[in-house]
């Protein structure tokens, strides 16, 4: 028996197989109560599928609003029991029983539907309603009278159901089982031997109900028979079975029919009552039915979704316990009560804008409980949008672009589905579905101009902000992220990024430096817009700077050409008109626009009511009839001067002679004053060295005191200390005894470098060169030795006189004459008194030339020092314009007023001598050397010092002479 049943199962289930495979889904059948996780199947190799396609796809079991009894190992592809399975508790007495669930896929979005039938086990007994039956037989029932009993109810189905009856004893009464149309059974006990209330007036009976489940399984209720008397005829129905229909909406109360039956027995025998039957299940708390007359109600509320119909047992019983069972059978007939219920399977909340026309968004499935035309469901969506739903099988929906989307014209949609179904009046449920349109980098920076333009002032501050570029991307986030680039070129062979810059962000444009108008007068350049999406897309846009022009440079005036090396005259007959053009002063200005609009103004004249100059050319002309009173020599000075805010100007001077023959212009012309820019300035210069001088003045004043209190304090130190000391001669500080004597001679060593021009003097003193130096050390303490004092005195003179360099001479374009530009240097600048002769003041530019008869005592070297002074004060007051002294060192930079003109006077300091520039006077030169040679024989000759290009010079000029 076992074997048969699992070939039985084996063949049910292969059935099943090949039934869905012919239908194009999947179907398994399990038994009911298997273990959790059980194997149901492998629904990898049943649909085809891949396992890594299982995994990629996130497969997982939509079962809508249902509970989860199967589960799915998407590692191994099988379905696998989640929960164990009741049967009986899923589907009642419904059979097949079948679990329906999808399984559902994504990327792309795919579903199956699979079926799970539930094979029923044996694993419910046979149950009774009631503990026991009881009757009251009347002893002259006849034989073969018929008392209906109570059926057992087996949960299970099918041939697991209840199949037999037995009885025992069946000493009175036997059971006749009649199967009824429903497939269930009516049980009856006949009486097969009348009944003798004196014999037995009690008779217990045993019922017995057994399935047909392996193994069997019963169930027994105990009968007690109590014997009555007379009452020999049962209630009869009138028929076996009624039917009726009934909304599922209709109100508690509501009539369904009247069962109907007689009995054939008079008086209280004959009275029959009605009640439903305890074996027709829950029905007995949704009907009732009038005991007295039949009338069957509805006490309860029914849906149509639950149950579709009802079978009822009612049973009419007289007072003698005789009956008869008639059947109500209650169609519910479907009203559309319930509306539509979406739900969603899958869904994106996020779509990228590139995304394919019918790309699957949103999987939705939509159930109608109700049936016929109120069950069917028609969905739409909202207009207006790149959407569409599909639907892909019965219920079934697919949400799925329509068209191309752009996330810049729509970023969000708010999708409503609505679903209806076609009832009357229909009833309609509706969800929102939210979908973000991704970014994609599809739109490059757009600049809110095609080119920009824009001006900036000359002599700007580097970094200064001239404008900003804008950009704008209509993409989102990093892909609307707009840096800024300045794209390589040159303007006039330099690059643009030595001109500009942009900020990468901001896209503020900078200047880098500062823009001359007159070098460049604008300039363009090309800036890139790139915004942050993979890969990047960009724009780019020109760019023009204007310079505008500041009033940043004088007029230059071109005529007539000044120069310092010259006198240059305009000749004005004495026979000139009024009006006559004497000359024409040319100017330009490299500025431009008003900047450059010249105006010419007459500043000084040596007769202003004789010239006038034209405002606008420049033209100098004379305004009355020239007069014989009138000087020959006129000087005009004419200032040229812009329009500018604020203006400039510059100023030329015009000599003008008024002869009428150039003899008379040249002997008038000869001693003309040379102008000369430093005049300007030479006051400046005077004030300048008087504080110079002043100032070291006051410093020596100091440093003598303050070496008078040291030696003051060092003698005192001496004296306290005894005759111990050993005894050194005196000598005055710094100085030094070279004839070994005991007294100081002094021999003076002078070169004189002068100019023809120059008032001013330069003295160099030799270095003493004396065989026997004596120093007393500053501390009092150390004699230095011959060697020692002579490496001392030489890096001393090194460090205070440095010989003079090389460079010192005129080069040729450096001579004095009508060109060339000089600068003097000088160290050393020594005013020498008409004696020629000074005392050094130190041994390294001393050499003896005299005796000193007694050491200097302090008020003596202040005083020689106050006569220093004043000799450098009155040298001072004697400069007058034009003279200059100059160094022994020149540099080029030196400027052309600067250099002295030989052709004027020159005054040398001392003599009374004047050199010219006639060379037919003779000139007085100083005192020849032979003077100075006798004045120093009867001195010892000291050796010379070295001979410098100053002092070459100097000898050169005495040979000469």
């Amino acid at each position: 028996m076992p074997d048969r049943t699992m070939a039985r199962q084996v063949l049910l289930f292969i059935w099943f197989l090949s039934l869905s495979s012919s239908l194009g889904q999947v179907s398994y059948s399990i038994p009911e109560e298997m273990a959790k996780g059980s194997l149901v199947g492998n629904i990898a190799q049943d649909l085809g599928l891949d396992l890594k396609r299982l995994k990629s796809g996130k497969a997982r079991i939509y079962t809508g609003d249902s509970a989860e009894y199967i589960e799915l190992n998407k590692e191994r592809g099988v379905l696998l029991i989640k929960e164990r399975i009741d049967r009986e508790a899923l589907c009642g007495q419904t059979t097949p029983c079948a679990l329906h669930f999808q399984i559902t896929l994504e990327n792309p979005m795919e579903f199956y539907s699979v079926t799970v039938e539930i094979v029923d086990v044996n694993d419910n007994a046979p149950v009774f309603a009631v503990k026991e039956i009881k009757f009251d037989i009347s002893e002259s029932s006849p034989t073969g009278a018929k008392f209906v009993l109570e059926t057992a109810v087996d949960d299970d189905v099918g041939f697991n159901s209840v199949q037999s009856y037995s009885l025992h004893p069946a000493d009175y009464f036997v059971l006749k089982t009649q199967d009824m149309p429903d497939g269930s059974k009516n049980v009856e006990m006949i009486l097969q031997k009348p009944l003798d209330r004196e014999k037995q007036e009690h008779i217990s009976l045993l019922l017995t109900a057994v399935d047909g489940g392996d193994p069997q399984m019963s169930g027994t209720i105990p009968i007690i028979i109590t014997v009555e008397d007379a009452n020999d005829n049962a209630p009869v129905c009138f028929l076996p079975v009624y039917k009726t229909s009934v909304a599922e909406n209709s109100s508690k109360g509501t009539v369904l029919t009247t069962v109907q039956a007689s009995d054939a027995d008079q008086g209280q025998n004959g009275k029959i009552e009605y009640h439903i039957s305890k074996s027709s299940g829950g029905t007995t708390n949704l009907f009732e039915i009038d005991r007295n007359e039949g009338v069957l109600r509805l006490s309860g509320d029914i849906d149509y979704e639950r149950v579709k119909h009802y079978q009822i047992d009612v049973q009419a019983r007289d007072p003698g316990r005789h009956s008869d069972t008639c059947k109500v059978i209650v169609d519910v007939v479907d009203v559309n009560d319930n509306k539509p219920v979406i739900n969603i399977m899958s869904k994106s909340n996020t779509l990228s804008e590139d995304s394919k026309p019918g790309t699957v968004v949103t999987m939705l499935n939509v159930q109608d409980s109700d049936s016929g035309e109120n069950g069917k469901v028609q969905c739409s969506i909202n207009d207006n949008i790149p959407f569409k739903l599909k639907s892909t099988n019965n219920n079934f929906f697919s949400l799925v672009t329509d068209s191309d989307l752009d996330r810049e014209r729509e970023s969000e949609y708010n999708i409503s589905v609505t679903c209806a179904d076609e009832g009357v009046p229909s009833l309609s449920s509706s969800v929102t579905l939210s979908l973000q349109i991704s970014d994609v980098n599809d739109n490059a920076p757009v600049f809110d101009k095609s080119s920009y333009e824009a001006s900036v002032q000359e002599n700007n501050t580097p970094g200064l902000s001239i404008f900003t570029v804008r950009a704008r991307d209509a993409d989102f986030n990093q892909n609307a992220r707009v840096s800024y680039i300045l794209e390589d070129s040159s303007v006039n062979g330099v690059p643009v990024s030595s001109l500009v810059s942009v900020s990468a962000d901001s896209g503020v444009i900078h200047a880098v430096r500062s823009f001359d108008y007159e070098q460049i007068k604008d300039f363009q350049f090309r800036i890139k817009a790139q915004d942050g999406g993979n890969p990047p897309l960009s724009s780019n846009v020109s760019v023009k700077i204007r310079i505008q022009d500041q009033n940043d440079n004088a007029p230059q005036v071109l005529y007539p050409v000044q120069s310092g090396a010259s006198v240059v005259a305009e000749i004005v007959p004495r026979s000139a008109d009024v009006g006559y053009l004497v000359t024409k002063v040319v100017a330009v200005d490299v500025d431009s626009g008003q900047n450059a609009w010249l105006s010419y103004k007459l500043q000084k004249a040596t007769d202003r009511a004789l010239f006038e100059v034209g405002l606008q050319n420049g033209e100098i002309r004379t305004v009355r009839q020239v007069t014989d009173k009138d000087a020959v020599k006129q000087r005009l000075t004419v200032v040229v001067e812009d329009n500018g805010q604020p203006s400039r100007s510059a100023t030329v001077n015009v000599n003008v002679a008024v002869a009428d023959s150039f003899p008379e212009v040249l002997s008038e012309f000869t001693d003309f004053p040379q102008d000369k820019d430093y005049n300007d300035n030479l006051t400046f210069y005077l004030v300048l060295a008087l504080a110079v001088v002043s100032f070291l003045f006051i410093v020596s004043i100091i440093a003598i005191l303050s070496v008078k209190c040291y030696r003051w304090r060092r003698e005192r130190m001496f004296y306290k200390s005894g005759a111990n000391l050993p005894v050194i001669p005196y000598y005055p500080p710094l100085y030094a005894d070279v004839g070994g004597t005991g007294t100081l001679q002094h021999v003076y060593n002078y070169e004189v470098c002068r100019t023809t021009d120059s008032r001013k003097s330069d003295l160099k003193y030799g270095r003493p060169c004396s065989e026997s130096i004596i120093s007393l050390d500053t501390s009092g303490t150390q004699t230095l030795t011959l060697a020692q004092r002579g490496k001392q005195i030489s890096e001393e003179f090194d460090d205070q006189q440095k010989p003079p360099s090389a460079d010192w001479r005129f080069t040729q374009n450096q001579r004095p004459g009508p060109s060339g530009s000089f600068k003097f240097q000088s160290t050393n600048v020594r005013w020498t008194p008409p004696s020629r002769l000074r005392a050094a003041a130190t041994p390294e530019v001393a050499v003896g030339t005299g005796p000193w008869p007694n050491p200097p005592t302090e008020a003596e070297q202040l005083q020689a020092l106050m006569a220093a002074a004043n000799e450098v004060s009155e040298a001072t007051n004697t400069l007058g314009p034009g003279t200059m002294g100059l160094s022994t060192r020149y540099s080029p930079q030196f400027t052309l007023q600067h250099v002295p003109d030989y052709r004027q006077n020159v005054y040398i300091p001392g003599s009374t001598a004047t050199l010219t520039s006639n060379q037919q006077q003779p000139q007085q030169a100083l005192p020849p050397p032979q003077v100075a040679a006798a004045t120093a024989v009867a001195q010892p000759e000291p050796p010379k010092a070295a001979q410098t290009p100053a002092s070459k010079k100097k000898s050169t000029k005495k040979e000469k002479k």
